[in-house]
């Protein structure tokens, strides 16, 4: 983790995760999952679903094979699952993470623009901002449709900055998962952790630009950086 007294350069656009970083909805995925395997014959354990928690899809449906064989139904396993978890969203059990809210008004008080870069699917996301009432509070919303290579590779954030018109190294990223972590860190983003389901580890903590337990930080993090530096030109 970077030196709390390293001179560090202003925040002009942040680039957030949604599942487990904006909403509290890998816990309700994790649910899903098992639903939806028990719903076909097959027990998920916690550990086998928490495993494709985060993951792109082409590496969730290669673990599942890998760990049930060739003759598991994917395609209705995956099916039910978007069913069973938009279920359980309508049924009101999706919240917010903590701090939400307060970041996303000191953001549009500060003037700052920001973006989603998220593994969800593109309906998925929608239904789940607009069942958050997050919908409409985003400059850019950047899902696994929207790009060729999910996290960890870089893409995603490269395609939310760009959409922002934002330079990565003025660019915020806001992760709770190793492997969007690892994306932000390759595409050159300074990255707030903060954890949900999977603990910190060394090599997170190593990557991580901070490591912070709630959102409510960040605003701290923005107001000791910006507020610092906002006396400097910026070249963008």
């Amino acid at each position: 983790m970077n030196s709390e007294n390293s001179v560090e350069k202003p925040v002009r656009a942040v680039v957030f995760d949604m599942d487990g970083l904006l909403l509290d909805s890998e816990r309700l995925a994790v649910e899903s999952l098992a639903l939806s395997g028990t719903e076909l014959g097959y027990q998920l354990s916690e550990e086998f679903c928490h495993s494709l928690i985060g993951m792109p899809a082409d590496t969730c449906r290669a673990l599942t094979v890998t760990a049930f064989g060739p003759e598991f139904p994917l395609d209705d396993f995956f099916h039910r699952h978007e069913t069973v978890i938009a279920r359980l969203v309508d049924d009101g059990r999706l919240t917010t993470k903590p701090g939400v809210s307060e970041l996303l008004d000191e953001l549009d008080r500060r003037g700052i623009p920001r973006a989603i870069a998220t593994s969800s699917g593109r309906d998925r996301t929608r239904h789940h901002l607009r069942a958050a009432g997050l919908a409409g509070r985003f400059d850019a919303i950047v899902t696994r449709q929207d790009v060729q290579r999910g996290k960890p590779h870089p893409e995603p954030y490269l395609t939310a900055t760009a959409a922002l018109g934002a330079d990565p190294e003025f660019t915020l990223a806001c992760e709770d998962s190793p492997n969007g972590l690892r994306a932000a860190h390759a595409a050159g983003l300074r990255c707030l952790l903060i954890p949900d389901l999977i603990p910190a580890t060394t090599e997170t903590s190593r990557l991580a630009h901070r490591v912070y337990p709630d959102l409510r930080q960040v605003i701290e993090y923005l107001a000791a950086v910006n507020d610092r530096t906002n006396h400097r030109p910026v070249l963008w």
